[in-house]
């Protein structure tokens, strides 16, 4: 009988933003299990940390166990066939200290999907014969990650962790860590299903249910479904970590897979999780990792030394967990950065140094606080299935009232607690990562589980002293200033206005010219002040062949690196900017919160405008290039898709051919080329969102007093045309993977449907996508 009772239930404890039409309630029932009633996600609070060492990755494996079959449901595809035939999909993940399961289907077939999705946490099968088989798909899994650097970086850091500490684990799991258990006299389905008797219990499990029925209705289900999981106490899983995770005064270089030089920099730091109110480590991390004038950023690369940098508590559990918080640093090198690399963290610890001496700065807090909460306050929706997945971990972590808030809030400002973080930026407290193509050492090691080669050293006491206390700080290195992109006016131009046509669905055209095409349309559906605006612009011989479109990528590069410092404080008020090559066209997005964005646009096109670059950057940006189209293709599935786009594409030239080129291009053949590429302009733009017309027409005037050259005549615009293969054509390409340590392997089918045009070119391309949604499942089932 299934234990029907809650001991709680309340409709109103949940924050939510104003424009969340959704209603929530949370429910306790009398086995323990919390449930918001808000796709439907299960977080159990318990992951990898739980592992027995003797069975690495074992919590992973329960994960994919679960999924083949239960009592009720036999059938090892049930459950996905089920959501396969009524438009849903699933997934999970194991993360270190809870271990996620999330679906979603169509709203009439949610009770019977809810059904067989409970039957993972009341009687799983476990069969004997599955097991070899999801052996396998964990397999899989793990060689899918074992040539990715970043991948081989975090089992480094784990590898490395001190014995005995919940974080020296091998997490991902393999064919090897398994059946080395199970040449060890361990039965892993024993060992499975103690770890599920001893933690898959009401009491650590948060259930979400978000769908179109009423709350009664979905309290209902989830009552009468999940009321037969097990009761368990309300108690959350602790660890314990005595001392460091790591080593004081080590240095790891690392053999990287790709060519690349990352400097990675991580300084470990206290649970923070009941201080989500202050969120100091955000502070740190927007001032650490910011990339305007005076920031760290600026002067590494004003010096030639970085290309990016990135600073912050990473997303994985692994770097918030109940044990400590992980806070990194990490950038990406030029080949002069590598040779400075100690150079660099001189910087950093100059910059920390100011931060002390100026003291937490509240404004800047301020600031964080006014943009979590308008993020809050608009919120635009999620896919069902991952905001449950969301919530479900959130209701782990934030009281119920902030299960939705947390993430955003920034309410209280306590100088203190910043002071008390930055002591724990230290150099005896740090760890060094360098990982690099060109690492070579005598005296390396090998990581056991991906293979990599490492290795250790120490840190001079003399570096150690200097960074401690630097002796001066670089004139060049202050605060940011404030953020002049930050909206003030949230109005909804559709409430304001009656002109248009109110049913109006596609965008139409408010101005046709020789030099401008632009189309609009008012946001009447979603009604939040953010707009979208797009332009994609035809430039002079930018794509005529090989020469000329490198020098377009080398433009296109050097102008995005001239214009970042604008465009990061932008983004920071969430108003973002991208300038990339689509296809054979310049293509600039400018959107979010639209209250600024004509400003920011028009500081972008200034740019565009005027800039001309320098030879330092140039060659930077040409070596960035370089090593990029070395890495092009490291993935068989990537390299896949490169072939065929290869034989269909005229235009789509081959990464040798383009390296060849560019190692003979120089900054005087793109001084050449830029006024040719500037003199004439054709441009097709979309502005949609809460702007009125008159506002939309004002964005299109900004462009055309930037860019007041000729029109580019039509016959001089670049079209990209697709190869139509013959009637009956049987084409193959057999080519070898590009990295030889590469273990998958990759069998791409590209089927040529004659094209129809105007609507039955819609229809045909919504009947692909339908067979698409058909076959997938069913073929994915046979071939695992």
């Amino acid at each position: 009988m299934a234990s029907g009772a809650c001991t709680f239930s309340s409709d109103d404890i949940v924050i939510k933003s104003p424009n969340d039409s959704r209603l929530y309630r949370l429910i306790e029932l009398e086995n323990g299990l919390q449930a918001l009633l808000a796709a439907a996600a299960m977080c159990v609070g318990m992951g990898s940390f739980s592992d027995p060492f003797e069975a690495q990755g074992l919590a992973h494996f329960l994960e994919h166990m679960l999924f083949m079959g239960s009592t009720e449901f036999p059938d090892e595809n049930e459950y996905d066939s089920y959501l396969s035939k009524h438009g849903g999909s699933s997934n999970a993940y194991t993360e270190s200290e809870h271990t996620c399961y999330h679906f979603e289907v169509k709203r009439e077939f949610l009770k019977g999907a809810l059904r067989r999705f409970s039957q993972f946490f009341v009687s799983p099968l476990v069969k004997s014969e599955a097991m070899e088989r999801e052996v396998l798909a964990v397999d899989s899994e793990f060689n899918q990650v074992q040539q990715n650097d970043a991948c081989r970086l975090q089992q480094l850091q784990c590898h490395t962790a001190a014995p005995g500490h919940p974080l020296k684990r091998f997490f991902w799991g393999n064919k090897k860590s398994l059946a080395d258990a199970m040449e060890k006299g361990i039965n892993l389905r024993e060992q499975i299903l103690k770890l599920y008797r001893d933690y898959y219990h009401g009491g650590i499990m948060k259930l979400v249910v978000i769908g179109g029925e009423s709350l009664d209705v979905l309290e209902s289900w989830v009552k009468e479904l999940f009321g037969n999981v097990k009761k368990g106490p309300q108690i959350k899983l602790a660890f314990k970590a005595e001392g460091p995770i790591w080593k004081s005064g080590k240095l790891y270089r690392l053999q990287a897979v790709k060519d690349v030089h990352i400097l990675d920099l991580t300084w470990t730091l206290p649970c923070l999780h009941r201080d989500y109110l202050k969120k100091p480590e955000d502070y740190l991390a927007h001032l650490l990792g910011h990339e305007g004038r005076g920031s760290l950023h600026s002067i590494l690369k004003s010096r030639g030394w970085v290309t990016s940098l990135s600073a912050g508590v990473g997303d994985e559990e692994m770097h918030r967990s109940s044990i400590a918080y992980i806070f990194g640093m990490s950038m990406h090198l030029t080949d002069s950065g590598l040779e400075k690399i100690f150079d660099i963290i001189g910087f950093v610890y100059q910059y920390l140094k100011l931060l002390r001496q100026v003291a937490p700065q509240e404004w800047i807090f301020r600031e964080l606080q006014d943009i979590g909460n308008m993020e809050f306050r608009f919120a635009e929706e999620q896919p069902q299935d991952d905001y449950a997945a969301e919530l479900a971990e959130n209701l782990h972590i934030y009281p119920a009232e902030h299960v939705i808030y947390g993430d955003y809030v920034h309410k209280i400002w306590d100088e203190e607690m910043v002071k008390y973080l930055l002591g724990f930026f230290t150099p005896e407290n740090m760890r060094i990562d360098v990982i690099s193509k060109s690492f070579m050492s005598q005296d390396s090691q090998n990581e056991p589980w991906f293979g990599s080669r490492y290795a250790e050293e120490d840190i001079s006491p003399s570096l150690m002293e200097l960074w401690r206390d630097p002796p001066e700080i670089d004139f060049l290195l202050h605060l940011p200033s404030k953020n002049e992109f930050i909206p003030c006016d949230f109005s909804v131009r559709a409430y304001s206005t009656c002109n248009g046509p109110v049913n109006e669905v596609t965008p139409r055209c408010i101005l046709d010219e020789p030099l401008m095409k632009f189309w609009y349309k008012l946001d009447r559906t979603f009604k939040l002040p953010r707009a979208n605006t797009y332009f994609r612009i035809n430039l002079k011989g930018g794509y005529d062949n090989v020469k000329s479109c490198l020098l377009t990528e080398l433009f296109i590069h050097l102008l995005k690196d001239e214009m970042n410092e604008i465009v990061y404080q932008a983004s920071v008020a969430k108003l973002e900017t991208s300038v990339s090559l689509f296809s054979d066209k310049l293509e600039l997005k400018v959107y979010g919160f639209n209250d600024k964005l004509p400003v920011l646009l028009s500081k972008v096109l200034a740019v565009a405008k005027s800039f001309l670059p320098t030879d330092d950057r140039f060659e930077v940006i040409k070596e960035d290039m370089k090593r990029t189209l070395r890495n092009t293709n490291m993935k068989p599935l990537s390299h896949s898709s490169h072939l065929r786009l290869q034989v269909l594409c005229k235009s789509f030239y081959d990464v040798d051919e383009k390296l060849c080129v560019l190692n003979d291009l120089y900054l005087a053949d793109l001084e050449a080329f830029i006024p040719e590429l500037r003199s004439q302009l054709y441009i097709e733009g979309l502005c949609h969102g809460n702007l009125l017309e008159e506002e939309a027409i004002s964005i299109s005037h900004i462009f055309k007093t930037n860019f007041s050259v000729p029109p580019l005549p039509i016959e001089m615009r670049h079209q990209e045309h697709i190869i139509d293969l013959p009637s009956g054509a049987n084409l193959v390409r057999d080519v070898s993977v590009k990295n030889k340590l590469e273990k998958n392997s990759v069998v791409e089918l590209y089927f040529q449907i004659e094209q129809d045009i105007g609507m039955e070119s819609i229809k045909l391309k919504a009947l692909l996508d339908l067979f698409d949604e058909i076959v997938e499942e069913p073929l994915f089932n046979q071939l695992r």
